[in-house]
């Protein structure tokens, strides 16, 4: 009797136990659960900005190629003015000295 009694016991102590137990890691289990979807969308919605910002990033690189291309045309042109310039002067030097032949001429003749 005594062993029956305490045999019992012992199986009722194990089984609240094992309940305890089930019910201590279920919890913990539903945390983790919880906690990952958590993470599965906060890394969704930084994969989301990262494309975001890429895509910014891919036109700003674009517009930034478009800009070095008109600068590398108006360096272009502004050599090209400088070419015209030092040509008009030196026309404007040579007109200059045949304007002084000219008066020069003209006082010999006065």
């Amino acid at each position: 009797m005594f062993w029956e009694f305490s045999f019992l016991t012992i199986i009722i102590v194990i089984s609240i136990f094992l309940f305890v137990k089930m019910f201590y890691f279920q919890s913990i289990t539903i945390k983790e659960q919880k906690s990952n979807e958590l993470m599965k969308m906060t890394l969704q919605e930084a994969e989301i900005l990262i494309r975001k910002y890429q895509i910014q990033l891919q036109r700003s690189l674009g517009n930034v190629d478009i800009l070095s291309d008109e600068l590398n045309k108006l360096r272009s042109e502004l050599k090209v003015l400088k070419q015209r310039n030092s040509k008009h002067r030196v026309e404007t030097d040579r007109l200059q000295t045949k304007i002084k032949d000219l008066e020069g001429r003209i006082d010999a003749l006065l």
